[in-house]
């Protein structure tokens, strides 16, 4: 049984300006030991999806509108939030994307950390300093003793985001939450943070749940990618054959547009157009008016399902009949 099996996720938000369908349908599921990456342009859905499962949209405007996300049998979206509460953080932890909004300016990093020691354990606050003394030198920071009783500001952004990992993992989580954990960070450090994610990833064994718009990251890191637009998953399949063979053109365009590439020279390509307003809800493929293979059947009739394409591999195109030479000369 997978650790975490999402189906047919759908978020809302109501607004003064009509209502956002950010995540229409969506399911998924998470092995134990398995890193996923949840990968598309900003707005497609990730983080929402993500926040739902952990009660983390506000409520107003959002709302879960179905669905069932079942962690180790019990289904997340169902529980009150005293049972949701005695799970985040303690089996389910989260990476945010920027660390200094993330961490409180005015406390010192140490009380930071030994929070959810405090909540979900029944350690000593001297114990629990110590085992978060332990988790800083895991993920790298030297002289832990001393920067412990630091505020957040005297770290740097590639140390802050240390900070919140091992924040994240000082109770041992099973799953692990990573919202864009690289965005905020230079190149370099981007490096080192997930390469210290995968090292402790492989120590400890939980399962990773990877939130990112960088297919970059995804193949060096992921053993399976989810790949949203508009609120809905239209690619699935294990990194070596989304790499190899990718069917959606929407995943095709991602590819394209990862610097590394392209050789010197070269034009680096971009997706034309914009994300569609997802308060409306319009007919067929939501990215038929992006797409350059798109026929009179992809801007109608309800938006296409995942269908199977090889083992483990799954898109949502109704182009069946592109073969990946067309999919490559015509992007």
């Amino acid at each position: 049984m997978p650790l975490l099996e999402v189906k047919d996720l759908s978020c809302s938000f109501h607004t003064r300006n009509g209502v956002h369908r950010a995540v229409n349908g969506v399911s998924f599921h998470l092995d134990r030991g398995e890193i996923l990456g949840l990968v598309g342009e900003s707005g497609s859905g990730k983080s929402v999806t993500c926040h739902s499962l952990l009660g983390l949209i506000p409520r107003p405007p959002g709302r879960i509108d179905s669905g069932t996300a079942l962690f180790d049998g019990t289904d997340l979206l169902s529980l009150p939030q005293a049972g949701l509460r005695s799970i985040r953080g303690r089996r389910i932890s989260m990476i945010f994307q920027d660390p200094m909004t993330s961490l409180n300016p005015y406390l010192r990093v140490s009380e930071q950390l030994i929070e959810p020691l405090l909540i979900h354990t029944s350690l000593t606050r001297r114990s629990a300093l110590e085992k978060a003394a332990a988790m800083l030198r895991s993920v790298g920071i030297q002289d832990a003793d001393t920067r412990m009783n630091r505020y957040p500001h005297e770290f740097s952004g590639g140390m802050r985001q240390r900070v919140m990992i091992a924040m994240a993992l000082i109770t041992g989580p099973e799953l692990l939450i990573a919202d864009e954990p690289t965005t905020a960070l230079d190149v370099t450090v981007q490096a080192q943070i997930v390469e210290l994610l995968r090292r402790l990833q492989r120590e400890t064994g939980m399962a990773v749940l990877y939130i990112t718009h960088d297919l970059g990251v995804v193949a060096g890191l992921c053993h399976r990618v989810q790949v949203m637009y508009a609120g809905r998953i239209v690619e699935s399949a294990p990194v070596s054959s989304l790499y190899a063979s990718a069917r959606h053109p929407y995943t095709r365009a991602l590819l394209r547009s990862i610097p590394s590439t392209h050789r010197k020279g070269e034009r680096l390509q971009t997706i034309a157009g914009m994300p569609p307003d997802l308060r409306t809800a319009a007919p067929g493929c939501a990215f038929a008016p992006r797409c350059r293979h798109a026929v009179a059947g992809c801007l109608q009739g309800p938006s296409p399902l995942l269908r199977p394409h090889a083992e483990n591999h799954s898109h949502a195109c109704l182009r069946d009949d592109l073969t990946d030479d067309q999919l490559s000369r015509n992007d």
